[in-house]
This record gives structure tokens, C-alpha cells and sequence, in this order.
């Protein structure tokens, strides 16, 4: 009964540090490619930060700081930390994709060929709420 009770206790430290230890990899390893994805950020790039916001990179010399153009001739400062990803473009998809299989996967989004050509909305606009109406 002694031996089983003393091969408890190591073998309890073996299932736990044995997680801790591979997640502080993964984070490791996130950490570095985040970081590799920040340093390599180039004017004309298209990213879309933490926040959801689509953007192309107007000037990256600054080390903490980043310029994005959010719409034409609009551009705001960012910390660099701020951007998530990358996107890349339709062109260059096609370039990495070499098997049919792979590129039928890939989806492309049409756009009509001038304004004239999108249907007209059919949104309706709901009556504001009364909010001080009494009960």
C-alpha cells in the first residue's frame, strides 16, 4: 500500500506539467508568428485588425505604430499590435493553389460590372420607438 501511495504523487505531477509545458509551446510558437507577421507588414498590404477593420497599410516605418487607410484618403494610426492578419489577395490565392481541387475551394465574390447594374434595396425603414410612452 506504501509503494502505491508514493507513485501517486509523481505520476499526478507527470499529468499535469506534462499540458502546462505543451501549451507554453503553443503560445510560444503563436507569439513568434504574430510577431514575424507585424515585422513584415509593407505599405499596400491588406489587413484586418483585432477589431474587425479592413485596412491597407499606408506607411510602416514606425516601429510601434502603424498608418492604415481605411477609405480613400483616409488614414488613421494604429498600434502595430492592433493588426491580426494579413489578407491575402484573389491573384495570389490562385498562385499557392496548384491542384484544381484545391482552387475549386477557393470562392470568389462577383461584382456587378457598374452601379446601374445592383438591384435596387427593398430594405424597409421601421417607425421610431416611443420611449416615454405611459403604461
Amino acid at each position: 500500500m506504501m509503494q502505491l501511495s508514493s507513485l501517486m504523487f509523481p505520476l499526478l505531477l507527470v499529468l499535469l506539467a506534462v499540458p502546462l509545458f505543451l501549451s507554453a509551446r503553443k503560445q510560444k510558437r503563436a507569439a513568434a508568428e504574430q510577431q514575424t507577421l507585424l515585422s513584415s507588414l509593407e505599405p499596400g498590404d491588406r489587413v484586418m485588425t483585432t477589431s474587425g477593420l479592413y485596412a491597407t497599410v499606408a506607411d510602416a516605418t514606425d516601429e510601434s505604430t502603424i498608418d492604415l487607410e481605411i477609405a480613400d484618403g483616409v488614414v488613421t494610426t494604429w498600434l502595430r499590435q492592433a493588426v491580426r492578419e494579413k489578407i491575402v489577395a484573389a491573384d495570389t490565392v490562385d498562385d499557392e493553389y496548384e491542384d484544381d481541387e484545391e482552387l475549386d475551394e477557393v470562392t470568389e465574390v462577383e461584382t456587378p460590372a457598374s452601379p446601374s447594374a445592383t438591384p435596387a434595396s427593398t430594405a424597409v425603414v421601421a417607425e421610431p420607438l416611443e420611449h416615454n410612452a405611459k403604461k
